[in-house]
């Protein structure tokens, strides 16, 4: 990549997050954390998490190792 990752669209941030993700489930055999995402693609973990987030809000669901999902009540979905 010749541009770093902060100086490009969110969607391209997003799309180098996803391939490095599929290389590391591949390479570990299993989710990766958010600090060797961060690792891989070049950036902080803070920025993973950031991106992460927007994406799962978009309905891309990136798990890493140690992500939970929210607790919610089973009979009106509100959060515990």
């Amino acid at each position: 990549m010749s541009r770093t990752i902060h100086s490009q669209p969110a969607h391209m941030r997003q799309a180098s997050i996803e391939h490095a993700h599929r290389e590391l489930m591949l390479k570990l055999d299993g989710e990766p954390s958010v600090r060797e995402l961060a690792d891989a693609v070049g950036v902080s973990p803070s920025t993973i998490s950031l991106q992460l987030k927007l994406m799962r809000a978009r309905g891309v669901d990136i798990r890493t190792r140690g992500w939970r999902r929210r607790r919610q009540c089973p009979h009106c979905g509100g959060d515990l």
